[in-house]
């Protein structure tokens, strides 16, 4: 899957073999909203018309449009591997949390478009 950035929102974007038509649906909204077309061209066309369409129903409503975050989320590793993230982590002078932190924040930066 790819991601592709319309107008400061996110959307995923995959191939529907069924339909042979892409298909994007952005993501982080408080509601869905997605589009096809055959093309890149087509994507960013068709998910503009998406996105205001949603834009202007949330404005109509009072709803905001992006879901909120927290910022915490939990993850359950099995014994094994939370052993070598503790050990790693304190040879990198950090705490599990901060070290995953940066693990992930590495990883989200070498695979953002």
């Amino acid at each position: 899957m790819n991601t592709m950035t319309i107008n400061g929102y996110d959307a995923v974007i995959s191939y529907d073999a069924e339909i042979k038509m892409f298909r994007g649906e952005f993501i982080a909204l408080n509601g869905g909203a997605d589009f096809y077309a055959t093309d890149v061209e087509g994507l960013y066309k068709e998910g503009e018309i998406s996105l205001k369409v949603f834009l202007d129903m949330c404005k109509e409503e009072g709803v905001e449009p992006r879901k909120h975050f927290s910022g915490k989320f939990n993850l359950r590793v099995p014994p094994a591997l939370h052993e070598q993230l503790a050990v790693q982590a304190a040879a990198h002078g950090k705490s599990i949390n901060a070290w995953v932190l940066d693990l992930l924040a590495e990883q989200i930066t070498a695979h953002a478009n």
